[in-house]
């Protein structure tokens, strides 16, 4: 998912793409088109009585001709400019209520389809399987749901109604000065060329300038996510300066490209400032020429001077609007394409998982994180209901990927792996998982409170369940010792809380859900002596009654499983209970003593 687009600055498809999340609402669009027309309509409406105060009172010009407004209005000037001046006030009025009602409503109807989107958005990334994360940036992701939302927003806010409004009133306005005087209008459209020219160049300034300022954006995104992350790490190894000077190349991208658009912004407003200035000075010496021969009313003159101002101002709004679509097509490219990533892992509702007991298989898998770099080899067990199974071996021996693959977070590339007989393939995704419990070496809190970290949001666990789930992993002691107990607040990722004492509250969290299958990955590698005793002691409670897969590093949290699974590159290399596998004097014994060793 590269930054960088495809630089194309309009496909029709993207377009009715987005238009479709403005489709559910599409009731409140039309009242807001309707609202735009009327302030078009009122817009042109001023000058049009500007110059019948000053053709009919002001300065009466006998050639003005008949008029609608001559049945309404009286002939006294003094009543006839009053009425004319709440006429002009009445449509100032309607424009601005008009114009109120349709912005409120198209930007109320732009954030409820950036919610939808969104929403949508968060759904899709909560179906993607976790090889996708492995291979993209959190910080890309992060700019498609913030950076790239807020583009869509305004242009469903702020983009499509008004450049529609801009047009309409560019059209009556134009067809009103037609009206009035051909030649006039003539004067008026000899600055288009200029004009059209400046607007070109503008666009592609700012075009060019928008691409480099949402690629910075995302990599600044990346890079504050990765090492704020790892701040730790940073400041352990002394590398903040080393850092800082790498965020200041990244920092100085956006501020460069920022910098271009300000250039281009500054020169283009005053650019078409310039052309409509020298298209109104060139009106006033035309049209003062013929006001003074008599050819031309002081009133048309006086009306075109503010249709002047309603020509040029939708033009540069225009502009703008088509940088905003411009920069919405980019965006929603990116976030379609995220949305257009398939997930590979998905879930089918061919069969159901055996209620009860079941055992799993391994039936010759292979396994492979990329091309044919295979992790697993041809490796085929059994695991019988209730049993207890430790899995062991050196690092990189494949040990987590058993759980990764048990739990459909990857699938096999050949082989199967059953469950009760059944292909987990076969079995809706929901289903699978709500049968397992899985404590990793890294817990992760979230922030909220002790019980919704435990609870996790499942509904059915009883306040009975928790506080046992809590004391089975040896935690009541120190839930107690809190002023609120289980409502403590718990902050981001956990803060606060030791290691140990968020991994017993992974313990609590995976227990209260009562699972079918408990897996424990690394769970004791990452406490203290003390709180490993606490786990060790709490072990067979946890693996009561259920089938649990233990892999481990520290062998003495093992050694009263039902079988231990020994694993080298791959493969299986040897099976048995602790006692057996220390008697065969193999790789399990290598690694018993490479550990009594360093105790």
């Amino acid at each position: 998912m590269d930054e960088e687009i495809s630089g194309k600055s309009y496909d029709g498809r993207l377009l009715r793409r987005l238009l479709g999340y403005l489709w559910p609402y599409r009731g409140t669009v039309l009242i807001a088109l309707v609202c735009m027309l009327v302030h078009a309509a009122a817009d042109v409406v001023g000058p049009l009585l500007t110059r019948y105060a000053i053709d009919r009172y002001l300065a009466p010009n006998a050639e003005m001709g008949p008029s609608l407004l001559d049945a309404y209005l009286p002939k006294e000037p003094w009543e006839g400019m009053t009425a004319v001046s709440l006429l002009f006030l009445a449509a100032l009025v309607i424009s601005l209520v008009s114009d109120f009602i349709q912005t409120y409503l198209m930007s109320r109807t732009g954030q409820y389809a950036l919610f939808d989107l969104r929403h949508q958005t968060m759904e899709h990334l909560q179906r993607l399987d976790v090889a996708f994360y492995d291979r993209t940036p959190l910080g890309r992701l992060l700019t498609r749901v913030t950076t790239d939302a807020d583009t869509l927003s305004e242009l469903f806010s702020a983009g499509l109604v008004t450049a529609i409004g801009d047009m309409v009133l560019l059209l009556l306005v134009v067809g009103v000065m037609l009206k009035l005087s051909v030649p006039l209008t003539l004067v008026i459209l000899l600055s288009l060329p200029p004009l059209l020219l400046v607007t070109m160049k503008f666009r592609k300034a700012v075009s060019v300038s928008n691409r480099r300022i949402r690629t910075a954006v995302a990599r600044i995104n990346s890079y504050l996510q990765e090492h704020v992350s790892g701040m730790a790490v940073l400041q352990l190894f002394n590398r903040e300066q080393h850092s800082k000077a790498e965020f200041t190349e990244v920092n100085r991208e956006h501020m460069l490209a920022y910098k271009d658009a300000i250039v281009a912004y500054g020169w283009f407003y005053p650019a078409v400032e310039f052309c409509g200035l020298g298209a109104v000075a060139t009106l006033l010496a035309y049209g003062g020429y013929h006001v003074g021969s008599g050819e031309l009313s002081l009133g048309v003159l006086v009306a075109f001077f503010q249709y002047a101002i309603r020509f040029f101002r939708p033009i540069q709004d225009l502009s703008e609007k088509y940088n905003i679509l411009q920069s919405a097509i980019s965006a929603a490219e990116r976030i379609f394409q995220l949305l257009d990533t398939p997930a590979v892992v998905v879930g089918a509702k061919e069969a159901a998982l055996p209620v009860g007991p079941a055992a799993i298989e391994f039936d010759r898998v292979w396994f492979a994180y990329k091309d044919e770099d295979w992790v697993l080899r041809d490796l085929s067990f059994r695991i019988e209901p209730g049993e207890t199974i430790a899995v062991v071996g050196h690092t990189g021996a494949g040990k987590t990927t058993l759980t990764n693959l048990l739990l459909r977070f990857y699938d096999v590339q050949k082989g199967s792996i059953r469950i009760g007989g059944v292909d987990i393939r076969k079995v809706p995704l929901e289903e699978l998982r709500r049968r397992f419990a899985i404590v990793l070496q890294d817990s992760f809190l979230f922030t909220g409170t002790l019980e919704e970290n435990v609870r996790l949001g499942t509904d059915g666990i009883t306040a009975e369940r928790l506080r046992d789930a809590v004391d089975q992993v040896n935690l009541t002691d120190f839930v107690n010792g809190l002023p609120n107990g289980l409502q403590h607040a718990v902050k981001e990722r956990g803060a606060g809380l030791s290691t140990g004492q968020k991994q017993l509250l992974s313990f609590a969290r995976a227990l209260a859900h009562d699972p079918s299958f408990l897996i424990l990955d690394e769970a004791t590698s990452s406490v203290d002596t003390e709180t490993e005793v606490r786990i060790r002691l709490a072990l067979e409670r946890l693996v009561e009654g259920r089938t649990s897969l233990i892999v481990a590093h520290r062998l003495s949290t093992i050694q009263r499983a039902s079988r231990i699974f020994v694993m080298h590159k791959g493969q299986l290399r040897e099976v048995g209970t602790h006692q057996v596998l220390l008697a065969q004097r193999g790789i399990y014994w290598k690694l018993y003593q490479l550990q009594y060793q360093e105790r």
